[in-house]
């Protein structure tokens, strides 16, 4: 059979390719690409200058099949904006780059992979709290046995040596379901090569790029860039193992939004780690605030909108010694109103997390990456936890911990789990696409034999991805911010809720709950440290951080010294002048700057500019004011206007002088 030739016009000029007509689609696919001396198989060939009806990269026909003949032209299209040919200039940089970069890579520890020995991690910046677990032995140590232990009370045996921190019959006889984080990674460096050759590599999902041996998804596919199929398993190690709020407190606050409204809600928990001493080598994550983003919800769901302060948020934080651990959210339905039932809706007949929880938790995982030195990347899991509020079966109120596993996290990164649309017990691997290859996903049961058998993952049950993480609030609280039964706490941020939005009447009114050596407790509120940084009035970010160091240190004497300076006075005195729209004004009560105001009386110790005489109402014959806004009749000694709180004229000279005087 004689060879036919084609010609093969591209942006770079025309090439003629010789092909036999028993030569596969595929093969013709190759030539052009050798012929052109192509970076990617990144490109179509097209019979018409349209480049309609790309020829499609096949074994199964042939070039004559599709209707090729001696002489016909085909042009060469570059597939998504692929670059095919790369400049001279580039080429020779990278040249001399990878030339150049081979000794600095020697001297990063960087080594080849075929030279037998294990490649060095890159240098990664780990948690304090990971740090601190690597310094320390890691040993349960045990008493001496009095019935099997045959030696004296220095001496040591099989019976009273120290264990290993995953040693499996402690964990069993502790009740101990998963191993942590750290006592896994003590498990894996325990042989003989002290893990010499450990490598913890994230799952991937996705074809590799960058494959020259055929052409891009889904004209072709080889076994080098092809992702492995997964088979969850249960996850033997967690992250992190108990989530603890510092107190009760905490909580109730965040469930009086739905006490109030009925609707369910999420928070955004900061918080800090430490070393959990129930587990050998564990994690605990100490929860001290709850950040609620915006959000719209009713009894059944929740939106989350852009937050525009959540760089600020984080920032506090930081500057508070506290970080982003973790999200919670409220499940609940009222069962009995009177006795303060709920429904218990969530159990083992039912669903713990539904399959959107689980991909929403992923998403977060995934943005709170785990730093580890074992991994390629720097970065492995996430200790980032999912607190969910519901009922228990007892039909009280109380707090479910989970993480989702490895596998799950990348299921989720790599767009493969979707929920279904009516079981919330079940997601869903998504198919195969012409854009996005998914490998296959299975996971294994037991049938009603008895045998284990292997499904594919379309439907998946979601307790395949889930890690249970225990939530608690410890025995005695702790507080990293004032706390206090008797004093009514400042609004949650972004609740539209009578009695709980946040404006400049909430801060007069909270403040003036304090007296004037209480300033260091008054502003050791997450929330109204929020509200200070952003307030519409007179925003104060740039003047907050000596006050978040004496509340991140609890040095009252350094937050009375800020309580005295320029910028916090004003606020002292735009707080006196919002007091005078329903009483007369009154003084400042924290730090030396403190003003007397005009025609002010001052009675008492008191708040931040706001009397604690109540208003009295005049006598019948005292003279009344008329306001020339809504004709509603006042009692003299009012500035303001009590039905529509406009400002009565006469006093306008004077309220145009305090002004002057504050700015």
């Amino acid at each position: 059979m004689s060879n036919i030739i084609l010609r093969v016009q591209s942006p770079e000029g025309t090439k003629r390719i010789e092909v036999l007509p028993s030569d596969t689609v595929s093969r013709l696919y190759e030539k052009v690409y050798e012929a052109f001396d192509l970076n990617s198989f990144g490109f179509n060939l097209c019979k018409q200058r349209s480049q309609k009806e790309p020829l499609t990269s096949t074994r199964s026909r042939t070039v004559s099949g599709i209707g090729l003949s001696h002489g016909d032209i085909l042009y060469l299209v570059p597939a998504n904006g692929t670059q095919l040919w790369s400049a001279p200039s580039t080429s020779s940089a990278s040249n001399n780059t990878s030339t150049e970069s081979g000794p600095a890579d020697t001297a990063n520890g960087i080594t080849n992979r075929s030279s037998g020995l294990s490649r060095s991690l890159p240098n990664v910046i780990e948690n304090d709290i990971d740090e601190q677990l690597w310094k320390l032995d890691g040993k349960i140590q045990r008493k001496r046995d009095e019935k099997l232990c045959r030696h004296g009370a220095r001496g040591c045996c099989v019976h009273c040596s120290p264990l290993e921190p995953f040693d499996e019959i402690y964990l069993k006889e502790q009740n101990i379901k998963h191993l942590s984080f750290h006592s896994y990674l003590r498990k894996l460096t325990a042989g003989v090569d002290r893990g010499k050759f450990i490598q913890l590599d994230d799952i991937s999902c996705r074809i590799k790029t960058g494959c020259k041996d055929h052409p891009p998804w889904p004209r072709g596919i080889c076994s080098k860039c092809q992702p492995n199929s997964i088979t969850l398993n249960r996850q033997t190690y967690r992250h992190v193992d108990n989530v603890m709020f510092e107190n009760a407190s905490l909580v109730e606050r965040f469930l009086n939004y739905w006490r109030s409204t009925g609707h369910q809600r999420i928070g955004y928990l900061y918080g800090r780690y430490e070393v959990h001493s129930d587990v050998p080598l564990g994690i605990r994550a100490v929860v001290a605030a709850i950040y609620e983003p915006p959000q719209e919800s009713t009894k059944d769901t929740i939106r989350l909108l852009p937050d525009e302060r959540e760089a600020l948020v984080e920032e506090l934080g930081r500057t508070l010694n506290l970080r982003r651990v973790g999200w919670i959210f409220t499940d609940l339905i009222a069962d009995d109103v009177k006795k303060g039932t709920v429904k218990h809706v969530r159990n083992i007949e039912s669903h713990f997390l539904s399959a959107q929880e689980c991909i929403m938790a992923g998403y977060f995982q995934n943005r709170y990456p785990n730093p580890c030195r074992f991994s390629p990347n720097g970065y492995f899991g996430s200790k980032f936890v999912t607190v969910c509020v519901t009922g228990d079966d007892k039909n009280q109120v109380h707090m479910e911990g989970y993480q989702v596993s490895n596998q799950c996290m990348a299921l989720v990164r790599d767009g493969c789990l979707v929920p279904t649309k009516d079981a919330p017990e079940l997601g869903y691997v998504i198919e195969s696409t012409d854009k996005q290859y998914v490998p296959d996903v299975f996971y294994k049961e037991k049938d009603t034999y008895g045998n284990e058998v292997t499904r594919l993952a379309r439907p998946l049950p979601v307790e395949y991805l889930l890690v249970d993480v225990p939530a608690s609030t410890p025995l005695t609280p702790q507080f990293t911010f004032f706390t206090d039964d008797s004093i009514t706490p400042f609004p949650v941020e972004n609740r539209q809720v009578d009695g709980q939005v946040q404006e400049f009447n909430s801060l007069c009114t909270y403040m003036q709950q304090f007296n004037s050596d209480q300033f260091l407790e008054a502003t050791s509120d997450f929330h109204l440290l929020l509200f200070i940084a952003t307030m519409d009035m007179y925003p104060m970010k740039d003047h907050m951080l000596p006050l978040l160091e004496a509340i991140r240190n609890k040095d009252k004497q350094k937050a009375l010294e800020w309580a005295q300076s320029e910028h916090w006075a004003t606020v002292e005195q735009l707080i006196s002048v919002t007091s005078t729209s329903s009483r007369p004004p009154q003084t400042s009560s924290f730090g030396n700057s403190s003003r007397t105001l005009p025609s002010a009386t001052v009675e008492g110790g008191g708040g931040i500019g706001v009397g604690t005489e109540p208003i009295v109402n005049p006598p019948p014959d005292q003279a009344l004011w008329t306001c020339s806004h809504c004709t509603f009749l006042n009692a003299a000694d009012l500035a303001v206007c009590e039905m529509c709180n406009l400002p009565r004229e006469d006093v306008e000279e004077y309220d145009e002088e305090m002004m002057r005087e504050l700015f």
